[in-house]
């Protein structure tokens, strides 16, 4: 059991993206306005509901940004389905037994939808989290527009955040993929022979890959960076005879706005740029375990809290779902860091609730820090970024009225480990073994040595798995 489930590396922190602060920048730009509107209103019960479109800012930002607008747009739709499920729900009924049953299913859909789709990172389990808290918030039915209204103008609002880096930048996503991806080629024509430098070149070569086909560009700048990937793929084809030398020119030239450097053109290369993915259904079909796996735990891990007499099952229900990866190792895994993360999350906490409970000013602008704190830190470890959305998660509940922190503290520390348990213990029980995303070692078939290589898609990879804000 040990070798198969390690502890070693599970905490290990890895280097931070390069663009960090974007997200981190963009949340609180999504979340910041529609806050403070509700702060200067007198409002702030109803923070819960713009949080819940305010934080589909958190999606697609490696999206080019043509293929951003729709992913977003589906993102807020999405997350506006959920919330209205759950709103109905709670208002046609108390009974906490079928809002558990409800909340398992709902939870199971997002996350089938969420991996079918490969929206990437933060995935499934913000729609969850919303979703969940939902459900256990009193409401009647007359008051579900209301509540729904400020979470579609706060959705609204996210997606202009996300989209408004285009308006200075309009290639960015693509020219960043491309700098990665050359970068990637150089390491390994250097001589970095390490399994994981062959995995991170493999990975960045192939987001490369997809970024650039759903671009879908015919300008010069276009042809200009997929010239470039050509490039990076016969270095990785062949990294002996590769010169890292220019590749590490080019992709310093890519960055920024500058004009992308001209290649000569490598005729009779076939670039085989990404395949476009097949029809969603043919998708979701063989993701049926894992939606069984799925609502099963989350179902068990609230009723186990249930029986535990937690006020707030909805936090192991969430805590469930946020573990299921591609296989049980990475299941494991995400345990491991998502248990670590929230009671260093708690105690940090234990250490704002002085502050946050001055006023309602100092209540926003703690979890707008944690909101930040979490987005820039998520990347390296998926348990240091949760040591900021824990805090976050609990300042949330506190919006429509500050609570006992000794009971929250409580309840969010044992729903964390039954959630964990319990939700482990279904991905053993319903073992699902998903469909491994082939990421060919880019190159031209033409070249005998180029081979083929199994490595997971980038939103599978143990390190960002599940980027982002994570309740």
């Amino acid at each position: 059991m040990s070798s198969r489930l390690p502890l070693a590396g599970v905490l290990r922190l890895g280097r931070p993206s390069d663009i960090w602060f974007k997200p981190a920048l963009s949340a609180v730009a999504a979340v910041a306005p529609p806050n403070l509107a509700l702060l200067a209103l007198g409002r702030l019960d109803l923070a819960m509901y713009t949080m819940a479109g305010s934080l589909c800012a958190l999606y697609a930002h490696d999206r080019p940004y043509a293929v951003r607008a729709r992913a977003l747009a589906w993102v807020v739709l999405g997350m506006l389905g959920g919330l209205a499920a759950a709103l109905l729900a709670a208002s046609l009924t108390r009974d906490a037994v079928v809002l558990v049953a409800v909340g398992a299913v709902l939870a199971a859909v997002q996350k089938v939808l969420c991996d079918a789709t490969r929206i990437g990172p933060p995935g499934n389990v913000v729609l969850t989290f919303i979703s969940s808290a939902a459900l256990f918030t009193p409401q009647t039915l007359d008051r579900i527009p209301g509540h729904l209204a400020p979470a579609a103008a706060a959705g609204a609002w996210a997606w202009l955040v996300g989209m408004a880096p285009g308006l200075l930048r309009p290639h960015g996503p693509e020219r960043r993929a491309t700098a990665r991806a050359l970068n990637a080629a150089a390491a390994r024509a250097e001589g970095q022979d390490s399994a994981d430098a062959h995995a991170a070149a493999v990975i960045a070569v192939q987001a490369a890959r997809q970024a650039l086909p759903c671009a879908a560009g015919t300008s010069d700048t276009h042809r200009a960076l997929e010239r470039l990937v050509v490039r990076a793929e016969v270095a990785l084809a062949a990294p002996a005879d590769a010169d890292p030398v220019p590749l590490r020119i080019w992709a310093r030239q890519v960055r920024g706005n500058r004009p992308v450097p001209e290649v000569a053109d490598l005729t009779g290369i076939d670039t085989e740029l990404a395949a476009q993915p097949g029809p969603l259904w043919h998708r979701l079909r063989p993701l049926a375990p894992l939606a069984v796996r799925t609502a099963l735990g989350c179902a068990l891990a609230g009723y186990a809290s249930l029986a535990l007499g937690i006020g707030r099952p909805y936090w192991a229900l969430v805590t469930a779902a946020s573990l299921y990866q591609a296989d049980l190792a990475l299941t494991w895994g995400r345990g491991v860091q998502r248990v670590v993360g929230n009671l260093l999350g708690v105690l940090l906490f234990v250490a704002l609730v002085p502050l946050a409970h001055t006023g309602e000013v100092a209540l926003v602008l703690c979890c707008l820090a944690l909101n930040f704190g979490a987005e820039a830190l998520m990347g390296r470890n998926y348990w240091l970024g949760s040591v900021c959305v824990t805090p976050m998660a609990l300042l949330i509940t506190e919006f429509a009225g500050f609570q006992e922190p000794g009971r929250l503290i409580t309840e969010r520390v044992v729903d964390t480990l039954v959630g964990a348990l319990v939700g482990l213990a279904a991905a053993v029980a319903v073992p699902h073994r998903a469909r491994v995303v082939r990421a060919e070692r880019a190159g031209p078939r033409t070249l005998a040595a180029t081979g083929r290589s199994r490595e997971p898609h980038p939103d599978q990879r143990t390190g960002d798995t599940t980027e982002g804000v994570r309740p």
